[in-house]
């Protein structure tokens, strides 16, 4: 079996609830607009009937994908005892040492990530670099911007 893939138990409902509504409607839907567009005649000059078919075919691609993220997913647990190193499921406080700029990230699964809300997958470089590090230690990570020092100021459970 392929690597296993690290997720919350919010991200895992999340990729379930996607995979039931791939099944349930969206699949149906689409059989029923091939039909409609199947009735229209000329299927080589049926525009309705060839778009028709490409999105069944991401559909189809897309459950594809969600059925292997499930069967590889290790789901972890989040909480308990307060952390005393940045770990999956954490949200670590960070301020930037050079422009003393705070940020907040918690460290989630890749299907679950969102820079903008501050969760970002466990893979990526910055959660990587901060992954069994401590309150007050300092950290280089290498950014598309160049390179940043961050001290970490807190780990806590959301």
């Amino acid at each position: 079996m392929a690597d296993r893939l690290p997720m919350t138990p919010a991200g895992y409902e999340n990729l379930k609830q996607e995979l039931r509504r791939l099944r349930t409607r969206d699949r149906h839907e689409i059989v029923r607009e091939i039909e409609t567009a199947r009735a229209h005649g000329d299927l080589s000059e049926n525009a309705e009937y060839h778009a028709a078919k490409e999105r069944q075919g991401h559909i189809e691609g897309r459950i594809s994908t969600l059925e292997d993220k499930l069967a590889r997913a290790q789901v972890i647990e989040t909480g308990g005892e307060p952390p005393d190193a940045v770990r999956f499921g954490v949200t670590v406080a960070l301020v930037d040492v050079e422009t003393d700029e705070e940020v907040a990230y918690t460290l989630v699964g890749e299907d679950e990530s969102d820079v903008a809300a501050g969760l970002i997958s466990v893979s990526s470089p910055v959660a990587r670099a901060l992954l069994g590090k401590h309150i007050d230690d300092e950290v280089t990570v290498r950014v598309p911007k160049g390179t940043r020092q961050f001290e970490i100021r807190d780990i806590r459970f959301e």
